[in-house]
């Protein structure tokens, strides 16, 4: 035989299909036909064959049409002249007694996709809408969609759109889905197909006569249905009460995405409706298929976000089977992080531990990661685990460790002693980059309380010049300055050879102009070095944040039974690539929540003869037009002293006072803004929770009143950087002040006024008497006030946000209030 694919293969195929005595034997002409389609199906360009194909369709043999059409389909679009020869063959099926050969030849005429042929194909759809056989019926249905797809621009005929309505009432089933997903994608423009009444109660009752997907297809399109009342609701509910449970996991999950979007506004309903489908749940997480299973653990972490407790008593039933691929291991030990609680946290470090030394890295570092994890709540039972495990001296269970101790020091600074002593001697068994950057990051931080500190560094700055990983050079810097701030004597020398080496050596700009920026900062004395890189060593208020707080469905409820949740991450993000935990970046988003504007209407203050004039007379649409914000990095380095933010905040205070050029020069690099945020849960918060929250963003509070006191105030800072689009990189410190007044407002006069009974009384009278106001500029003033009062007694629920900015940056301080109220808007949700 000659080589496949060759072109002596195609003309002996050519051949064969012209052969009269092959032609007159039904079998050896079929099996031509089937090498034809077998060389297509492995690549061979055999579009040579289209005419002697096009000849070979005029056959009783339903087999043989088959055949043909599968390769008539496939080449129709490079044969286009050709392919007309074909349609009087296809319309003539179309009249064949045999339901199978009419539903053939309907669905390879639509398959053929050739703009040219649809006033061909026009009239048989139509008449096999009407079709006594259910088969053509469906073909028809369907072919009508592939019609209006391959034509999008050509308007559909309003009676074709009609007569695929009337078919929801089709005695086959399968009919009524296709008359769906055809109406959902011609009538795409005009918001898919329209659900009323009767239509909806009409598919409810012929639910179950669907097949799996033809149910998931329905309850998918009656998601937006609203009942018109109560009781039709509950009627819905009661019908779909059979579905809820269903034995087949699709099914269960489109019935609870349907009761979710139903009860969006009866969420009592909803968490009933979750906590039926704890068993079918429970049921597809054991499940042949790999994939189901992935499916259903990533639908529980979902629901474990507003049910905490739904899995706590089966936490057996995501212990890791042997055989199991390492992707649903990881997605148990997330899960089983969740479920963690004083009766079974013991059973669950043992299972961990198991965990941390199978075969796959990926699943042993994983669980060293979810012991750390744990680690937030149960310290003490999860550094002895860990410290233990690295008496093991293998390299990727060491790196692993190390890391997690990195994280868990940070959240945890009690564990800090124990960590510092299971430091000796790691840093013989670390080899991968990430593991030898969170060790120097300890070694920096804690270094003091390490005896062999000093050493370890020295062995990797004699290193050095072999060191591939960028990221472990400058973190070695930033180490070996924080060790000589604490240990001057025994690391100067040390220092010293590392900052000539980078400085004059060092090819890569990152790890020089990182080693000039620490000798020039030593130029400037010690004091100044310490308060550059002498920040946070931990951060204490986050230990008070155990586990997850309950979030309400109607966050993710439009995400179930979509792919969203099998793309999502853990539910706690590990970072174990970053080297510091000191720097968190932002990406921020354009948050629709915010007011409408950061102009002259609000309550800013912007100095005379500023650039910040200039803003202030921006429009709503100036200020927040741009959907794409310019990534921004928050950042809690230098830190600033109680003291230092007295002062920054009163002098900026006093800078409306005239005080000379000098002030009025640096006055122009400086902007304050007042906004307005709705949360008024917030002033009930523990002061632990708002610190944790804030600092999880790098935003750092100084001093607030208790809770429930009024007025209640909360003072804050932080650095705000962000790239230009000249590629150049400007910080700026923010200073803020959260105040709510609440009813002692009323009783303050507001923040703005001039604070004593004259300005209440002339508020008074200007509410009373508006028409007889005596001079213009008083009018306005007090106007102005009183409108301010007005709107606060109005808002008594809104938290009043003062951000202080110096050197101005128009776009750091929007990023800022977009992620201030972000935070702000999710304690207030949590609280509520």
């Amino acid at each position: 035989m000659p080589y496949l694919g060759s072109e002596d293969t195609v003309r002996e195929l050519r051949r064969a299909l012209s052969n009269p005595n092959i032609q007159s034997d039904p079998l050896r002409y079929r099996n031509t036909i089937l090498r034809v389609i077998r060389l297509m199906s492995q690549g061979v360009d055999v579009s040579g064959l289209f005419s002697e194909m096009v000849k070979a369709c005029a056959t009783v043999d339903i087999v043989h049409k088959k055949l043909v059409y599968v390769f008539l389909c496939s080449y129709a679009a490079l044969n286009p002249e050709l392919s007309l020869l074909v349609v009087n063959t296809l319309r003539k099926d179309c009249q064949d007694p045999n339901p199978m050969v009419r539903s053939l030849a309907l669905r390879n005429m639509t398959n053929l996709r050739l703009p040219s042929l649809v006033e061909y194909v026009e009239q048989p759809l139509t008449s096999g809408l009407r079709d006594r056989a259910a088969c053509v019926r469906r073909v028809a249905v369907l072919g009508w969609a592939k019609l209006y797809n391959l034509q999008p621009t050509t308007e559909i005929d309003a009676a074709v759109v009609n007569e695929l309505y009337s078919l929801l009432r089709d005695p086959d089933p399968v009919v009524m889905v296709n008359c769906l997903r055809a109406l959902e994608e011609i009538l795409k423009e005009e918001g898919g197909v329209a659900i009323n009444k009767p239509i909806t109660h009409h598919l409810l009752n012929r639910l179950k006569e669907c097949d799996v997907w033809g149910q998931c297809e329905v309850m998918k399109i009656l998601q937006r249905y609203r009942p018109q009342s109560e009781d039709e609701l509950f009627d819905i509910l009661s019908l779909l009460d059979a579905s809820l449970v269903s034995p087949h996991p699709p099914v269960m999950a489109a019935t609870v995405g349907l009761f979710l979007s139903l009860c969006s506004g009866l969420p009592a309903v909803g968490l009933a409706a979750l906590e039926r489908v704890r068993a079918p749940l429970l049921a597809a997480c054991g499940s042949v298929s790999r994939e189901m299973r992935f499916t259903a653990l990533c639908h529980i972490q979902l629901l474990l976000r507003s049910l905490p407790g739904l899995m706590g008593a089966h936490y057996k039933r995501f212990f890791c089977g042997y055989a199991e691929p390492a992707y649903i291991k990881q997605r148990k030990m997330q899960v089983l992080v969740e479920l963690v609680n004083d009766e079974n946290v013991s059973m669950l470090l043992d299972e961990l531990k198991v965990y941390c030394t199978d075969v796959n890295t990926n699943t042993a570092q994983a669980a060293i990661s979810a012991i750390g994890r744990i680690g937030r709540s149960y310290s003490d039972r999860c550094l002895e685990i860990l410290t233990g495990l690295l008496g093991l001296k293998q390299e990727h269970i060491t790196s692993a460790v190390v890391q997690t101790m990195r994280d868990l020091v940070w959240v945890c600074p009690q564990c800090s002693d124990t960590v510092c002593l299971a430091l000796e001697g790691c840093e013989e068994t670390l080899q991968d980059s990430q593991g030898r950057q969170a060790l120097l990051w300890l070694l920096g931080v804690y270094g003091e309380r390490v005896s062999s500190a000093p050493y370890t560094l020295e062995m990797f700055i004699d290193g050095v010049r072999s060191e591939a990983s960028l990221g472990v050079k400058m973190e070695l810097l930033t180490a070996t300055m924080r060790l000589f701030l604490c240990r001057p004597a025994e690391t100067q020398d040390m220092l010293g050879r590392l900052l000539h080496y980078c400085v004059d050596e060092e090819t890569d700009m990152c790890v020089h102009d990182q080693a000039l920026l620490y000798y020039r900062l030593l130029h400037c004395g010690m004091e100044e070095t310490q308060k550059v890189l002498q920040g946070r060593r931990s951060d204490p208020s986050l230990g008070v944040l155990i586990g997850r707080s309950t979030e309400p469905v109607g966050q993710w409820a439009r995400s179930f039974n979509t792919l969203e949740p099998l793309r999502q991450s853990a539910v706690e993000t590990e970072s174990v690539s970053r080297g510091s935990p000191e720097h968190v970046t932002f990406a921020p988003k354009p948050n629709t929540d915010l007011p409408d504007s950061l102009n002259s209407s609000q309550d800013e203050k912007v100095p005379k003869g500023s650039d910040g004039a200039n803003w202030s007379k921006e429009s709503p649409a100036d200020v927040l037009a741009s959907d794409a914000i310019t990534p921004f990095s928050l950042s809690l380095s230098p830190a600033l002293s109680p003291e230092e933010f007295e002062r920054l905040w009163l002098q900026r205070q006093g800078w409306h006072v005239d005080e000379g050029a000098e002030d009025r020069d640096e006055e122009k690099d400086y902007v304050c803004v007042e906004e307005h945020i709705r949360c008024p849960a917030i002033p009930h918060c523990s002061p632990r929770s708002l610190q944790a929250a804030m600092q999880l963003v790098n935003i750092q509070t100084l001093a607030f009143t208790q809770p429930r006191t009024l007025p209640w105030r909360v003072y804050l800072y932080t650095h705000a950087q962000h790239t230009r689009s000249d590629d150049t990189r400007q910080s700026t410190l923010v200073l803020g002040e959260l105040l709510y007044t609440g009813e002692a407002d009323q009783k303050t006069g507001g923040e703005t006024g001039t604070g004593d009974g004259e300005t209440a009384d002339k508020i008074a009278a200007e509410d009373r008497e508006q028409e007889q106001v005596k001079q213009r500029e008083e009018a306005v003033v007090t106007g102005l006030n009183g409108r301010e009062t007005a709107r606060k007694d109005r808002e008594e629920d809104r938290v009043k946000v003062t951000l202080k900015q110096q050197a101005k940056d128009e776009e750091a301080l929007r990023g800022f209030l977009s992620i201030l109220t972000t935070v702000l808007h999710t304690l207030s949700s949590e609280r509520a």
